[in-house]
C-alpha cells in the first residue's frame, strides 16, 4: 500500500518537517519505493513535483526538503505499486482542471473493477486504478455541478456520496483538493493532528529531527496535518474512522461525516 500526507493551514506554511519524515518511508524505514510526488497550492496557482525513484534516495526529494515552499494546502504521496507499472505518469498526486481550478488527488488502496466504470470528459494518462477513480469522480462532479455551487456543503456531501460509492470496490483512502478545501476519505487508515497555540516541539518517528514550533509560528497559526500513519512520536494524532469523510479549510475541520 502507498502512504499519504496532506496539510491544511490558515497561513502559508512549509511542510518540510513532515515531508522529511515521510520520504524516509520510501525505501529506508518503509517499503514504498515506487515513486513519490508532492503538490502545492499558492492561491489559484499550483506546483507539483513527481519522481518514479524511491523517495529516500531521490535527489529531487532532497532538493524539496531544502526548498520550503509555503502553501495553505499540500498533498504528498509515496507509492508501493500494485496496479500500473513504476513510471512517471503513474506517480501521484494526479491533477485536472475543473471550473478554472486545479484539482489534485492522491490515493492509497486497490479498487477492483474501477476501470470498467465509463469515463466522459476526464481520461487517465497512466494506467493506475487510482487515476481512473479520480477521473470518474471529477466526471460526476462536473455533471452534477456544471458551475460551482453557491452552497459549498452541497458539493461536500455530493463528493462524500461518490467517495462512498467508489469505496465499495475496495480500499479508498484519499486526499484531494480544489485549492480551497482539502478533502479526505478514510477506508482503512488515516490519522490527523492540528497544531495551534500553545505550540510545542515535535519529534519525527523516521528521522532524527525535532522542531520547536513555538519558534517557527505565530500565535494565531493553525496547521492540520493528515497522514496514513503518524509521523511524530510525541503528538496526539487522531485516527479517522472507517468511511469517515472530512473537509479541512484553513487548518480546521469544515465538515465531517456523521459516524454510523
Amino acid at each position: 500500500m502507498c502512504e499519504l500526507l496532506g496539510m491544511s493551514a490558515n497561513v502559508p506554511t512549509d511542510i518540510t518537517f513532515s515531508f522529511a519524515g515521510l520520504m524516509q518511508r520510501g525505501g529506508a524505514t518503509g517499503p514504498h519505493r515506487d515513486g513519490w510526488g508532492i503538490s502545492f497550492y499558492e492561491g489559484k496557482g499550483y506546483r507539483d513535483v513527481h519522481d518514479p525513484e524511491p523517495s529516500a534516495d531521490s535527489k529531487l526529494a532532497r532538493f524539496m526538503q531544502g526548498y520550503p515552499i509555503k502553501s495553505h494546502t499540500v498533498i504528498c504521496h509515496i507509492r508501493k505499486a500494485n496496479r500500473g507499472r513504476v513510471c512517471l505518469e503513474n506517480t501521484h498526486p494526479f491533477s485536472r482542471e475543473l471550473w478554472g481550478q486545479t484539482w489534485s488527488f492522491a490515493h492509497n488502496g486497490q479498487l477492483k473493477g474501477i476501470k470498467k466504470w465509463p469515463l466522459q470528459h476526464y481520461l487517465p494518462v497512466g494506467t493506475t486504478d487510482s487515476e481512473h477513480a479520480f477521473c470518474w469522480l471529477l466526471d460526476q462532479i462536473r455533471r452534477q455541478f456544471p458551475t460551482p455551487p453557491r452552497q459549498r456543503k452541497k458539493l461536500w456531501t455530493f463528493i462524500e456520496a461518490q467517495a462512498d460509492t467508489i469505496a465499495t470496490l475496495g480500499v479508498f483512502n484519499i486526499l484531494m483538493s480544489d485549492s480551497k478545501s482539502l478533502y479526505s476519505h478514510c477506508s482503512t487508515k488515516l490519522a490527523w493532528l492540528t497544531r495551534q497555540a500553545p505550540f510545542g516541539d515535535a519529534q519525527l518517528l523516521d528521522a532524527e529531527m525535532t522542531v520547536d514550533f513555538a519558534q517557527e509560528t505565530q500565535p494565531n497559526d493553525v496547521v492540520t496535518v493528515i497522514a496514513t500513519q503518524p509521523l511524530t512520536k510525541n503528538e496526539p494524532w487522531q485516527p479517522m474512522h472507517k468511511n469517515q469523510f472530512t473537509v479541512f479549510q484553513q487548518g480546521k475541520v469544515a465538515y465531517q461525516s456523521k459516524l454510523q
